[in-house]
């Protein structure tokens, strides 16, 4: 929230690059998000730098990254529950940061497709279940807040403040994800991206049960 409050600011400053800067910013911030209010924001600047050339390719490409993929899809450099890292997804973010240290001498110029680094990053948002033939197994799944457990004792709850859903869902960076019922078993030990999933022999549906 503190970004979002000082990047529409500075986009309105005196200084061309750094209006341009704070434009691109609000959209690698919010990459893939499709927030509500980054999008009015965007909206507004383009009305805002109507005349201005620099500045409308500027807004064009943050509503690119805002709306990436309608929403399915978001530049994450981590992988895997937030373990592990990929390095050309790093390289590839940062490229196109260092890029726009001299907007108009690569993307406002010729070398707009320094924009291309940035696929290196770009991860699906969505949690897919599958059976082991890669048909689509719909699964209850429960998705809340990450819950740090590195150093706790026992079984403790990976998730807070959580909800349920049938896949497919979309995960946000901070949340994750787990089965909602025993009734199905997760052949990985991560629920991110595209999950194969197998029925478990011991499990009875409790509402078999109660007829």
């Amino acid at each position: 929230h503190t970004t979002f409050d000082h990047l529409p600011r500075l986009s309105h400053h005196e200084d061309e690059q750094i209006s341009q800067n704070a434009i691109i910013g609000l959209g690698v911030v919010s990459a893939g998000t499709n927030n509500s209010r980054v999008a009015g924001l965007l909206r507004g600047l383009s009305d805002f730098y109507a005349k201005e050339a620099g500045h409308m390719f500027c807004v064009r490409v943050a509503q690119g990254f805002l709306h990436m993929g309608k929403g399915l899809v978001g530049c994450n450099p981590y992988h895997s529950d937030q373990l592990l890292m990929n390095g050309p997804a790093v390289g590839g973010i940062l490229a196109v940061l260092y890029s726009c240290l001299d907007l108009k001498s690569t993307l406002l110029d010729k070398t707009h497709y320094i924009l291309y680094y940035l696929c290196s990053s770009m991860n699906p948002r969505m949690l897919v279940t599958v059976d082991s033939n890669m048909d689509w197994k719909p699964c209850t799944v429960r998705v809340g807040q990450r819950v740090d457990t590195v150093g706790a004792p026992g079984k403790p709850k990976t998730i807070t403040g959580f909800q349920t859903h049938t896949s497919p869902v979309l995960l946000s960076v901070r949340e994750r994800a787990e089965l909602g019922t025993e009734e199905f078993l997760q052949v990985g030990s991560v629920l991110e991206g595209i999950v194969v999933v197998k029925e478990n022999p011991e499990w009875e549906d409790p509402a078999k049960d109660d007829k």
